[in-house]
């Protein structure tokens, strides 16, 4: 992917676990500005409701766009808030596009906006969230434990 850097993957995260079976295997991307973006198509084991995207992994594709906008910064954060709006059926079968970018930026938080966008373009879906930094203890435990990031040849 031109001009985008790809972000590594975790072993076992449900979004970006490689070695997840029962997750969702995405390469996230970073541009320039620090904008992420990742493309997903779901299938039936996606659903919610026949044809239609589970709101539950929509929520969890923007929660790990969002999140993912510091780690090009060398950052580890944690979810402490989600606001989610859903402004459209999100159909199965099509690819869709995930994207974070960082609103503001404090020494304590980070506030992050995204969308999930059809594969016409439209925005399905926005969020925005806000992000605290994993306590130091947690983190230390998370690396060694988990060996946690990987980079992994593109999956696409």
């Amino acid at each position: 992917m031109d001009g985008l850097v790809k972000q590594p993957n975790s072993q076992m995260c449900f979004v970006c676990g490689m070695e997840n079976p029962i997750g969702l295997k995405l390469s996230f991307y970073q541009d320039g500005d620090g904008r992420v973006t990742a493309t997903f198509t779901p299938g039936e084991e996606h659903q919610g409701y026949p044809g239609v995207l589970h709101g539950g992994i929509a929520a969890a594709l923007l929660d790990e766009a969002l999140g993912r906008v510091i780690i090009g910064r060398g950052g580890w954060l944690m979810t402490a808030r989600m606001e989610i709006r859903y402004k459209q059926i999100v159909p199965l079968g099509q690819p869709l596009t995930a994207a974070g970018e960082i609103v503001r930026e404090t020494r304590r938080l980070v506030e992050a906006r995204g969308e999930l966008r059809l594969a016409d373009g439209s925005v399905a879906i926005t969020a925005t969230a806000t992000y605290l930094p994993v306590p130091e203890e947690k983190l230390k435990g998370m690396e060694e434990q988990l060996g946690y990031w990987k980079v992994f040849p593109d999956q696409e």
